[in-house]
């Protein structure tokens, strides 16, 4: 039956293309059908179909307009929301011709329909906001020139080197003087375990999380930056545990090995423990993320394929829940008393252990409960823009806190307690997020943080991902990316070139340590890093410099 508007019923509740986040743009004249596009699209957004064309043609020697119908093949886009186009541009860069090309749709109501079955849209990638953070607001106007005199930073010797581990106050400090000579004192009561690092570490991203070629060739970069180019840089496993050839090598000390409230993958690394020929360079216990505050993490069960399974000691193809807290624990205060010094204990007291938590009005809460106590390494707080792993959008588009004032209020507090070089605060969260990453970290430092984590950063830089602020790709937590750094599908990893990874976080790094001495020489610094040294920074908005306690410059 149709209606009196001739358009049949279910034909009225069919979506139009403007409903969607991108519209596919493909040329006719240019395409030359060779299939390529409709092969490597990782949802399926476009299909190859033949259309049935009406032409009016007129030839001969009498041309008397005839209508000629022909049979064409095309590239069509799907109108189906669980096959949307997620504007990679995959299509686009395999085509040879140039013929078909993702557009952003500024006027789509994308939302509107991504909650078939009653649940809520879940992404991976980072929340959607074009706009400008505040930590590429932040300008360095603080430059020495005569009285402090400014360092070369292409000839001065550097020394860019940061800590992990509570550092103790001069009069806790195990030392005695014997013979005229400073010693350290054995029987101390407890000597706190601190690890030198390079204050911009890789953050937490999971065996599972990312691809196996991925985690491998970040792995492979970290071993190097220490082995041969002698930058102390860290790696946080996340959650999930870790390959079991690695925890037995000498490269652990590379990395920081995390403990989430799901504990997968940690009874392989308990069982690990007798065999190790490293100590980790510090232990992790995830209480909250950036990207989904007061949530729990959650592994989709598409990528739990046999080699996560294993690792983790799961069943395949199940989805791994994390809960949103430790569930033995209830109170940062046990958390503290409990799982922090047990993990100390299981590692004698040699290696460092601290707690990431999700960047909130709480944080404070929690960091004065850590002040007070010894074994309390550091504490990590991971702002709103963190996370590429599955999230709910309701929460990585509306929850949380940006990292620069949680940061800071933090750090204003530990120096009332006048524990501001006591105390190790590591800062998460949307580092890089325009391409800034020296920038960016020393900014955060001189706010008060004496390291920074980045994972979306290093997954652009490193692997070229996709992904971007306009719902671009976001396909982390599906096991579908088309790049090959978030799946476990081995059609889709054998994309990415470990060894190319691996090169890349190289030069990255290299890259941020001399920017990070472009910006540290002009304010003098040279053999420790500027932490807290907010005099440093301006910012071009009166509330914001109120806020963070800066200057005000315009």
């Amino acid at each position: 039956m149709e209606p009196a508007s001739g358009i049949r019923l279910d034909h009225n509740h069919r979506l139009s293309l403007k409903e969607f986040p991108y519209i596919i743009r493909w040329r006719d004249d240019r395409c030359k059908r060779c299939g390529r596009c409709t092969a490597v699209c990782p949802v399926k957004a476009i299909e190859p179909t033949v259309k049935v064309q009406r032409v009016v043609k007129s030839e001969g020697s009498v041309p008397t307009p005839v209508a000629v119908r022909s049979v064409t093949h095309v590239v069509e886009q799907v109108t189906d929301m669980e096959r949307y186009c997620t504007g990679c541009g995959t299509c686009t860069l395999v085509c040879p011709n140039e013929a078909i090309e993702p557009e952003f749709n500024p006027q789509h109501k994308f939302l509107h329909y991504k909650n078939k079955g009653g649940d809520g849209y879940k992404r991976g990638g980072r929340r959607n906001d074009p706009s400008i953070s505040t930590l590429d607001r932040l300008k360095f106007t603080r430059i020495s020139m005569l009285t402090d005199p400014a360092l070369d930073a292409g000839r001065h010797e550097f020394r860019v080197r940061s800590y992990i581990g509570r550092i103790l106050p001069p009069e806790e400090l195990p030392l005695k003087l014997v013979n005229g000579k400073l010693v350290v004192d054995k029987q101390s009561a407890f000597i706190p375990p601190v690890r030198e690092i390079f204050p911009i570490m890789i953050g937490s991203m999971s065996v599972g999380a990312l691809s196996p070629p991925m985690w491998e060739g970040l792995a492979m970069g970290v071993a190097y930056l220490n082995e041969v180019e002698g930058m102390p840089v860290v790696m946080c496993s996340g959650e999930g545990g870790m390959p079991p050839r690695l925890l037995k090598s000498k490269y652990l000390k590379y990395f920081i090995i995390q403990i989430a409230s799901g504990y997968f993958g940690w009874d392989e690394i308990i069982h690990a423990i007798p065999h190790m020929v490293e100590d980790p360079a510090a232990i992790e216990i995830k209480y909250g993320q950036g990207a989904k505050p007061g949530d729990g993490g959650l592994l989709m069960a598409q990528k739990v394929l046999k080699l996560i399974a294993k690792i983790r000691g799961v069943p395949q193809f199940v989805d791994l829940a994390s809960p949103p807290t430790h569930q033995t624990k209830y109170s940062i205060e046990e958390a503290v008393a409990k799982m922090i010094q047990s993990m100390s204990m299981a590692f004698g007291f040699r290696v460092p252990v601290y707690p990431k938590i999700s960047g909130t009005k709480t944080a404070r809460a929690v960091l004065n409960n850590l002040a007070r106590n010894p074994y309390a390494a550091a504490l990590s707080i991971d702002g709103e823009d963190g996370g590429t792993g599955a999230a709910y959008n309701v929460s990585m588009d509306k929850m949380g806190h940006p990292i620069a004032s949680n940061l800071r209020e933090c750090y204003l507090d530990l120096v009332k307690q006048g524990k501001q070089n006591e105390l190790p605060l590591i800062a998460a969260g949307g580092i890089g997020k325009r391409g800034n990453l020296a920038a960016n970290a020393a900014a955060l430092i001189m706010l008060g943080a004496s390291a920074v984590a980045i994972g979306k950063y290093i997954m652009q830089a490193a692997a070229d991902c996709f992904g971007d602020e306009y719902n671009r790709c976001n396909l982390c937590n599906t096991g579908k990316c088309p790049r090959g750094i978030t799946t476990q599908d081995p059609k889709l990893y054998r994309r990415l070139d470990s060894d190319k990874v691996a090169e890349r976080v190289v030069e990255v790094f290299k890259a941020a340590d001399v920017e990070l001495r472009k910006i540290f020489a002009p304010m003098g610094r040279s053999t420790e890093l500027p932490i807290g040294m907010s005099d440093g920074l301006s910012i071009d908005d009166p509330a914001m410099a109120e806020r963070l306690g800066i200057s005000y410059a315009c």
